[in-house]
């Protein structure tokens, strides 16, 4: 006997298909939103952490902060400090200063040279006077250069020919001169000096022309 199937028998397999791949989209779909939300839910728990790890860095710096305002409080009071001390160290020091420039000028001065007037300002003194020619005023300015550690950068303001009556008929021509030279510290001739003394190939002779300071200490109660 011969069956034959009169049914739509290929509609039926479309729409059991069409059912199918509908049903798979439908679970894609389903997979898919789990998966995302799965990933965002991931994603904010990170960012709440690294979040909380951000105010907890902010927190320590502010820490931080207030520590190094408080050092550099610190600082600034030591400076300060040093400041003082250096002052007052300046002063004991210089409290003999009259004495080394009186007694130095006077070593430094060549035959044939006078001071008229001298005057210091801080640690820059004017020195007005006169010479009998213009190779006394330059040989002045050398010793005060090359031959003791008082005195620093001689400079010549200025020098002006004159003249001094030696007696009613007779004068004679002279310069008077004008210059200014830095007043070293006792503290800075005492640096200047330590090295040359204890200098490998310095000599006991050299060693001996190192200038002895006698620098005032404060004395104790």
């Amino acid at each position: 006997m011969i069956l034959i199937n009169l049914l739509p028998h290929r509609e039926a397999a479309r729409k059991q298909r069409r059912d199918v791949f509908n049903l798979s989209l439908g679970l894609s779909a389903l997979l898919g939103g789990l998966i995302a939300g799965g990933i965002f839910l991931w994603f904010q728990t990170q960012i709440s952490l690294q979040q909380g790890k951000n105010r907890v860095l902010t927190g320590e710096i502010k820490v931080l902060e207030g520590q190094i305002k408080d050092i550099a409080g610190i600082e600034a009071e030591i400076a300060a400090l040093r400041a003082r001390q250096q002052a007052v160290e300046d002063l004991q020091a210089d409290r003999n200063q009259p004495v080394y420039l009186l007694t130095e000028l006077v070593k430094q001065l060549p035959d044939g040279v006078y001071i008229s007037s001298m005057r210091q300002e801080n640690q820059n003194v004017t020195l007005q006077g006169v010479a009998q020619s213009n190779e006394r005023v330059s040989e002045l300015l050398r010793n005060l250069a090359n031959n003791t550690p008082w005195f620093a950068k001689p400079e010549l303001v200025e020098i002006v020919a004159g003249s001094v009556a030696l007696n009613a008929r007779e004068q004679k021509r002279v310069s008077n001169f004008t210059m200014r030279v830095r007043l070293v510290r006792s503290s800075e001739v005492v640096k200047a000096a330590a090295p040359a003394a204890t200098a490998p190939g310095a000599s006991p002779a050299a060693a001996s022309k190192a200038p002895t300071v006698a620098v005032p200490t404060a004395s104790k109660k």
